[in-house]
């Protein structure tokens, strides 16, 4: 299945402004916004922190990759043209177990 067919097997995101990826203690990692030309992205992170109970470890950035689908073989070479993939590809990633926190439209 290609990205789209993917994204529409994925929860709705219309209720989030974004979403955060966190060290543990709460550092800043990287922001995925609710944003035009970002949707895709936070709809699969966002289904990523509820699959994985908001942890982004080794099987989480392993199914992001796999929902990411063609657009994964474009990040490996064109690195910093899609830095919502090039975070999972980062090896820290998994490593760290970062936690994912979607935000809602009140800052929850």
């Amino acid at each position: 299945m290609n990205f789209a067919g993917i994204l529409s097997t994925l929860p709705a995101v219309d209720h989030l402004k974004g979403l955060d990826v966190v060290e543990a203690d709460g550092a800043l990692v990287h922001h995925i916004p609710a944003a035009p030309g970002k949707m895709g992205s936070l709809r699969v992170y966002n289904a990523l922190a509820e699959k994985f109970g908001g942890t982004l470890n080794g099987d989480a950035v392993a199914q992001g990759l796999a929902w990411f689908a063609e657009h994964v073989a474009d990040a490996r070479a064109r690195p910093g043209a899609h830095p919502n993939i090039d975070l999972l590809l980062d090896a820290r990633a998994a490593a760290h177990g970062w936690r994912l926190v979607p935000r809602g439209v009140n800052g929850d």
